[in-house]
C-alpha cells in the first residue's frame, strides 16, 4: 500500500501487520553496530583487558548480492475494489489525517487503526458501492519464464496486478493461486529469459547469521536492508502454521513478499510480517521459510490450489508446572488437550494428556513446533510420533488427513451418577454430569465444577467448568479424582472444558 512516512498509527494496539522488507545498505552496518556496542558497554569497557576473539568476523559484501540478484526482485502494484456504502464512515477516513496519500485509509482499515467517524447527514439505507483500492508489495522471480513468489495478502482481492522490473519494464501478471494460511502466492508474467534468484535451505540457516532484504518500502523501489537472524521456527499468535524466521532486518509497508537472502546470495525466506506498536519497523521482522514457500508453489503450479495436512489435535504449551504434573524432565513438547473425534490422531491412538515430543525424529520443543512440522507434510503422509503418556515414552504412527475435511461425530456415553462431593485438596466441589448434560455437551466423562476455591480458584478454574481429566487420566467420579491427585505432592494438571474450549490448567498444591 502507498503510505506516508510522517503519518503515525495509534500506539494503543500491537500489530502483527502483514507487511514486509525495507531499506539500508550493508556498508555502514558494522560501524554503526560497533558504535552502539561501545556506547552500551560504557567506560568500563575501555579499561577491560582484551579477550581472544572466537574468530575473524567481517560483514559480507552485500553489494555483490544486490548487483547479481537485485534484478530478480520486482515491485508489485495491485488494483482492486472494495464494497463501501455511503454511510460507511471509513470512506472519508482520510479526513482524519490531512495529506494522507491515496490508499492509506484502506491500509489503516485493514489493520483496525481507523475507527468510524460521525456519519451525520448520511442515509442508513444507502446502497453499497465499489470503491477502487490500490496496494503495493514486492516479489521475486523464481523461473526464467516468469513465475514470481510473493505474499498472499499482497494480491488479495486483486483485479489487476502489474509487475515492474529494475530495468523499468512492466508486465501484467496473472495470479495462479494464493494460500492465506501460509501467506504465500504465485503470480505469472508472460516473458522469457528473466533474471532469477538462487534458492537456499532453511536447515542451513543459523541464528546470528547475516541476512539481506530487498524490496519497496513505502514505494521506494529496490531498497536494500541488512541484519541478522534473530531466531528460527518462531510461532506467532495468529493461528499460523508457519515456522517463521525472525530477523532484525528493517522492513516496512510496501515490501511484503520480498526475498530474504543469506550471505551467500541464496533466498532463505519471504519477508511477510512485522511486530510493531506503531505500524512501522521496530526491530522484529518475520519471514516465511523458503522450503515451505516452495512446497506451496509446487502445489499451486500443479493444481491451482493448496492442500494442507491435518493431524486432528489441539495442543498447548508445557510449562514447568505441567511438566512436573506429567513427570517430564523438562518443560518441552506439545500437550494434547483435545483429540478430534474419528480424526487421524484418534485413529493413531493419541489421547488427551499425551505430550508429543518428536515427529519423524524431529524434536518438538514448543507447541508451535507441531503445526509447523505438519505444515511441511502432505495429506496421506504417515508420520511417526514419540509421545509421553503416564510417565513413559511411547511410539505411535499416524496417517495425516486433509485440512478442512469433516469427520463424523462419535456417540457419547450417557451413563452417569448423581450427587455432589468436595475434592478438598484441589479446592473444588464437583458432581457427576447428568445424562442430559452428557448429551448436550457431547461428553462421555467429566465432572461439573460447582464451586472453585483455594488452589483451583487461583489457577483460574471457575464454577460451571467441566473437569475431564487429572494428569491425563479421564475422570467421571470424585473418587477417581482423589485417586488421581493422591500421588501428586507438587502439582496436578486439570483438563478443563469451558464452552467448546479445552485446556490443561496447571495447579500447584499446598
Amino acid at each position: 500500500m502507498s503510505s506516508s512516512p510522517s503519518f503515525k498509527l495509534s500506539p494503543s494496539r500491537l500489530l502483527l501487520a502483514l507487511l514486509a522488507a525495507g531499506a539500508l545498505g550493508g556498508a555502514g552496518v558494522s560501524a554503526v553496530q560497533g558504535l552502539q556496542a561501545h556506547a552500551q558497554a560504557g567506560p568500563a569497557a575501555l579499561s577491560a583487558p582484551a579477550q581472544a576473539p572466537l574468530g575473524a568476523v567481517s560483514s559480507p559484501d552485500f553489494s555483490q548480492i544486490t548487483e547479481r540478484y537485485g534484478p530478480a526482485v520486482v515491485n508489485i502494484s495491485v488494483l482492486g475494489t472494495t464494497q463501501v456504502s455511503d454511510d460507511d464512515d471509513s470512506e472519508d477516513a482520510a479526513a482524519a489525517a490531512p495529506g494522507m496519500p491515496p490508499g492509506m485509509a484502506e491500509f489503516l482499515r485493514r489493520f483496525g487503526q481507523l475507527g468510524p467517524q460521525a456519519g451525520a447527514g448520511r442515509s442508513p439505507r444507502a446502497q453499497p458501492q465499489e470503491t477502487p483500492t490500490r496496494g503495493q508489495g514486492s516479489g521475486f522471480i523464481v523461473s526464467e519464464d516468469g513465475l514470481i513468489l510473493t505474499n498472499a495478502h499482497v494480491v488479495k482481492g486483486a483485479k489487476e496486478v502489474t509487475v515492474k522490473l529494475t530495468d523499468r519494464r512492466e508486465f501484467r501478471a496473472k495470479v495462479l493461486g494464493a494460500d492465506p494460511r501460509t501467506d504465500v502466492a504465485v503470480i505469472k508474467v508472460e516473458a522469457q529469459h528473466l533474471p532469477v534468484v538462487r534458492m537456499g535451505r532453511m536447515a542451513d540457516l543459523k541464528v546470528g547469521e547475516w541476512v539481506l532484504a530487498i524490496g519497496s518500502p513505502f514505494g521506494f523501489e529496490n531498497t536494500v536492508t541488512a541484519g541478522v537472524v534473530s531466531a528460527k521456527g518462531r510461532s506467532l499468535p495468529d493461528d499460523s502454521a508457519v515456522p517463521f524466521i525472525q530477523t532484525d532486518v528493517a522492513i516496512n509497508p510496501g515490501n511484503s513478499g520480498g526475498p530474504l537472502f543469506n550471505a551467500r546470495g541464496e533466498v532463505v525466506g519471504i519477508n511477510s510480517q512485522i511486530y510493531s506498536r506503531t505500524g512501522g519497523y521496530q526491530g522484529v521482522s518475520f519471514a516465511i521459510p523458503i522450503d515451505l514457500a516452495n512446497r506451496i508453489r509446487e502445489q499451486i503450479v500443479a493444481t491451482g490450489h493448496v492442500e494442507h495436512a491435518r493431524l486432528g489435535v489441539v495442543v498447548q504449551e508445557v510449562n514447568q508446572t505441567l511438566a512436573d504434573s506429567f513427570k517430564l524432565d523438562r518443560p518441552e513438547g506439545a500437550l494434547v488437550s483435545r483429540v478430534e473425534k474419528n480424526g487421524p490422531a484418534e485413529r493413531a491412538g493419541l489421547q488427551s494428556g499425551d505430550v508429543i515430543r518428536q515427529v519423524n525424529g524431529q524434536k518438538v520443543v514448543s507447541s508451535g513446533d507441531l503445526p509447523a512440522i505438519i505444515a511441511l507434510a502432505s495429506p496421506g503422509d504417515t508420520v511417526s510420533l514419540e509421545v509421553w503418556r503416564q510417565g513413559k515414552a511411547q511410539s505411535l504412527s499416524a496417517r495425516l488427513g486433509k485440512a478442512g475435511e469433516k469427520t463424523a461425530a462419535a456417540d457419547s456415553d450417557t451413563d452417569a451418577a448423581s450427587g455432589a462431593s468436595p475434592a478438598g485438596k484441589l479446592g473444588l466441589a464437583l458432581r457427576p454430569l447428568q445424562p442430559q448434560e452428557h448429551q448436550q455437551l457431547g461428553l462421555a466423562d467429566g465432572l461439573l465444577v460447582q464451586t472453585a476455591r483455594g488452589a483451583a480458584a487461583r489457577a483460574g478454574v471457575q464454577s460451571g467448568d467441566v473437569l475431564l481429566a487429572v494428569n491425563g487420566t479421564p475422570v467421571r467420579s470424585v473418587e477417581q479424582v482423589r485417586a488421581a491427585v493422591a500421588p501428586s505432592d507438587k502439582s496436578v494438571a486439570l483438563l478443563i472444558q469451558r464452552g467448546e474450549d479445552r485446556i490443561f490448567v496447571p495447579l500447584r498444591l499446598g
